[in-house]
Order: structure tokens, then sequence, then C-alpha cells
């Protein structure tokens, strides 16, 4: 069983800080784990943002539907590397499940508070700071990356291919969402290569192109990129060649009108003591919560399942429930907060415990 790691702990950084020589079975597992929790800690943001908007259509509604269906692939690429090894993802569980507002899992980048709220400058922002590649096409900063987390996995995988069994594989088609979006199974060192190429370029690009190499439609950008024309404004284009210049100087991109949705405070809205919810508010907001923590658990069973077809079931039940998660959160945003902000509730992303049968 993979060592159950707190969301709110240094992990990453300390697993980085391990010598590559002493990167071994444990240390793989425990990383994974990790990257699971990473992906994961990115939908309820970006889900958020998306189910603000008002009109659901439109190229940025469709821009950001299609990083969310990413993120849910590389999710479930990263639990097939965790169980080919013979570990066990932990996603149903209050320790490893998001926090907002908060830093990424693990240490990574502390510096950036992910937060959840509706569609506006702040929120893209804050969606390219989780993106950001080693070095960006159109800028010239560098950080610490989850892309070099991503890279740290597969040179241990290189030393470790051994480790690779193809136990509880999870095949699962999302082509439709784009190239490389199957979640298929990972019984060769040949097929993780490609699956943290995918990852890695579908967020970040290339350090050529800011253009997603595995797109959903001819041209499709990078997730990092996407999100910097939404807070720029403006398309990004090159601008020269020889070596090839971008920038973000093309047409307008202007943000859809969105439901103002006020960002949700660590532990939820019962914690903003000028916002906290009536009988009915609270309601909703366990609607939500029950979704989402129902989504989570059958998840968790679809790579707990020696049975194909009782994982395929699994997902589907994720699915489902995600499908619900929807329609609770823009109800959520239709109820006005107290406090005379004109902004509305939105959803907090909790895990509640299933129901005793």
């Amino acid at each position: 069983m993979t060592q159950a790691l707190a969301y709110e702990s240094n992990a990453i950084v300390e697993l980085m800080g391990v010598l590559p020589a002493d990167r071994d079975e444990e240390w793989l597992k425990n990383a994974l784990q990790q990257a699971i929790m990473v992906e994961i800690a990115t939908i309820g943001p970006y889900s958020s943002a998306l189910w603000s908007i008002r009109e659901s259509s439109g190229p940025v509604y469709d821009d950001i539907r299609v990083v969310i269906f990413d993120e849910m692939s590389h999710m479930g690429l990263v639990c097939n590397m965790l169980t080919t090894i013979g570990g066990s993802p932990i996603l149903a569980d209050p320790k490893v499940v998001p926090k907002y507002e908060h830093p990424l899992p693990g240490g990574v980048r502390p510096e950036l508070i992910v937060f959840l709220e509706g569609l506006n400058k702040a929120s893209v922002e804050m969606f390219s700071e989780i993106e950001r590649p080693d070095n960006p096409v159109a800028q010239s900063e560098t950080f610490t990356t989850i892309g070099a987390f991503y890279t740290a996995v597969q040179e241990a995988f290189e030393a470790h291919q051994h480790l690779i069994r193809g136990t509880r594989q999870v095949d699962f088609p999302m082509s439709r969402h784009g190239q490389g979006n199957d979640i298929v199974p990972l019984d060769t060192i040949e097929k993780v290569r490609d699956a943290i190429e995918v990852i890695k370029e579908q967020g970040e690009g290339t350090s050529a192109s800011p253009e997603n190499p595995f797109p959903g439609k001819p041209g499709e950008l990078a997730h990092f990129y996407v999100f910097r024309e939404l807070f720029h404004g403006r398309k990004l284009i090159k601008v020269s060649e020889s070596p090839d210049v971008w920038d973000f100087t093309g047409e307008e991109v202007p943000l859809p009108p969105a439901h103002p949705m006020g960002r949700v405070p660590l532990g939820g809205w019962a914690n903003d003591e000028h916002n906290a919810p009536t009988p009915e508010v609270q309601q909703a907001l366990d609607a939500f919560n029950t979704q989402f923590s129902s989504m989570l658990r059958a998840l968790e069973r679809a790579w707990q399942t020696d049975d194909p077809s009782t994982a395929t079931s699994e997902v589907w039940s994720a699915v489902s429930h995600m499908m619900q998660m929807g329609p609770a959160a823009r109800a959520l945003m239709a109820l006005e907060l107290p406090d005379g902000s004109g902004k509305t509730y939105g959803p907090e992303f909790l895990y509640t415990e299933a129901p005793a049968t």
C-alpha cells in the first residue's frame, strides 16, 4: 500500500532532495502518489472557473473544458503508473484531498496559493502559474516546476524498469478530448515514457513551441499558454522566425460574462464569519460535496480492483458524479453572499465520508 502522504507537507521537496541513486521503489511510489494529488488539485479551481461562465459554450468555455479533461486523463495515467509497480492510489482520504486556499501539495511552488473562485484575471493568472514551464517561450522567468518533478519520476522509472508489472491497469478511452488523452495500460517503459511526455507537454508545451503536441484540434495551445492568453486578453502569435519569437499581440480574447463567485475560505464557507451558510445554502453545499466525494471514491475503487470491467464501470460512475457536480455548482453561484459584496457562493470541494450502510 502506498504511504498516505499528507497534502499539507513538503513531501515533493523532500523527494526531490533524495539523490538519484537512492530513488528506489518506495521513492517512486511516494512520488507518484504526490503527482496524483497535484493533478487532482487542479480540478477544483479550473472547474469552478468553467462553471462560473454564464453561457456553457464559446471558445473560452471550450478551452478550459479541454484542459480539465486533460488533467483528468493525466491523473488516470499517473494512477496506472503507480499500480503498474504494485502501488495503490489513495484518492478518497481527507489527508490527501486538496485544500483551498492553500499551496499545491508536497511543498512544490510554496509561494503559489491555489484558490477556488469564478473566472477572472486573478484566477487565470493563478492557473497559468500552476502550469508554468521551466522555460516559457514567451517569457524569460524560470521556476522549479511540476514538469521538473515529472522528469525526476521518469528518470526513476528508467533506473527501475524491472518494477513495471502491468498490474491493475485501467483502460479508458478519452481521445475525443485530445490526442494522447486515452487512459491506457502502462506495461512497458516505452508506454510510461509516452505517458509522461503527454502529461508534461500538454501542460507546458515544448521548448520550441507553445502548441500542444497532443491537441484536440489543430493549433491548440498547451495549458500554460491557454491561460496566459486569457490573462493578457490577446492571442499568442509568432511575431518572428529564426529564432521563433512569440508574443501576446494577436486578436483579442475577452473573458466571457461569469457569475461573480467569491473566493472560498480555507475549510469552506462555514469559516467565513460574514458569510456563514444558512441551512438552505448548507444543503446546496453538501449536495456538491457529496458528489465530489463520491467521484473520488469511485476513482479509488477503479484502481483497487483486478477486474478490468469493474474498473471501467467505476470510472463511468466517477464521470456520472462529475456530470452532476456542474449543476450543483451553478446552483450555488445563484446564491448571493450576505456580506453585500455582490459575489456569490461557490463549490467548496470538501471531502465527506460515505454514509454508513
